[in-house]
C-alpha cells in the first residue's frame, strides 16, 4: 500500500480585503479554503444578501455545499488502483483508502448533508445535537447517533458556521469518545470567524478543517461578522 498524497497548501485569497488573517498568522496548516475566486464571491454575496430569497439561498448555499464537499473528499487517504478500460487498455489509477461517515452538528449541518449524498453514493449519516447549557453557559450534549463502525469510517463533521468553536469542539469530542482518531475527521463549513478557528485548531491540530470563506472576525454577540446571519433560520424560514 502506498503513502497518500500529500494535501495541496490551502489556496490565498484573490482579494486580500475578503478575509481579515489577523488572527491567523500565518494560517494554521490544518485549514484549506476554497479558492477565492470572483465566482466564489459572488456566490458569497448572494447569500450574505438579507433581501435574497430562500429560494435562491438554498440554491446557492447548495452550490458552495457542494463544493466544499468534493475538496473535503480530496484530503481523503488513496490507494493505487489498476483497471481495464472499454478499449482493453490497463489504466493505472487510485481508489479511495476507507469508508466515510458524515456527520451533521443539528440543525444547519443536516442542510449539508443532500451535498455529499449528491456525491457520495449509500453514504452513511450520523447526527449530533449539541446546545448551549444554560446554568454553564457551555455546549452540551443533548442526542448523537452514528454507524456502528464509525470508528472505522473517515467522518465529514458537517456544520455551516464555525463562530466561537464551542459546538463543533463539544461534537469532535464526542466523536474521539466513539473511538474516531482526531487525524480521521474532516471539519467542513462555508463561513469561519478568525477567533473560532484560532481555538478549535489549537485544541485539534491534527484534525482538517475545509471552510469556504474565513470572515473579519466576531462582534460582541459573537456573531460572525459580515457574516449571512442564521443560517438554520434562513434555511428554513424559522
Amino acid at each position: 500500500m502506498s503513502s497518500p498524497p500529500s494535501p495541496l497548501a490551502p489556496p490565498q485569497p484573490a482579494h486580500p480585503a475578503n478575509t481579515n488573517l489577523a488572527h491567523l498568522n500565518p494560517l494554521p496548516k490544518s485549514v484549506f479554503t476554497l479558492p477565492q475566486t470572483a465566482q466564489l464571491e459572488a456566490l458569497y454575496t448572494i447569500i450574505r444578501d438579507k433581501e435574497t430569497s430562500r429560494g435562491d439561498f438554498l440554491f446557492y448555499s447548495d452550490r458552495i455545499i457542494r463544493l466544499l464537499v468534493e475538496e473535503g473528499l480530496n484530503h481523503l487517504p488513496v490507494v493505487k488502483r489498476t483497471v481495464e478500460t472499454p478499449t482493453g487498455a490497463i489504466y493505472e489509477g487510485v481508489g479511495f483508502e476507507g469508508k466515510i461517515c458524515g456527520v451533521s452538528i443539528l440543525r444547519a449541518g443536516e442542510a449539508m448533508e443532500a451535498g455529499l449524498r449528491e456525491v457520495c453514493r449509500s453514504v452513511r449519516i450520523g447526527k449530533i445535537l449539541i446546545q448551549r447549557d444554560e446554568e454553564t453557559a457551555l455546549p452540551k450534549l443533548f442526542y448523537s447517533k452514528f454507524p456502528q463502525d464509525i470508528a472505522s469510517r473517515y467522518v465529514l463533521l458537517l456544520d455551516p458556521m464555525l463562530a466561537t468553536g464551542g459546538s463543533a469542539m463539544k461534537a469532535v469530542e464526542v466523536l474521539i469518545e466513539h473511538g474516531v482518531p482526531e487525524e480521521r475527521i474532516i471539519f467542513i463549513n462555508l463561513i469561519a470567524s478568525p477567533e473560532g478557528l484560532t481555538t478549535f485548531c489549537a485544541k485539534y491540530p491534527q484534525l482538517k478543517v475545509i471552510t469556504g470563506w474565513i470572515d473579519q472576525g466576531l462582534n460582541e454577540k459573537a456573531y460572525i461578522i459580515p457574516g449571512l446571519g442564521d443560517f438554520g433560520e434562513r434555511r428554513y424560514c424559522t
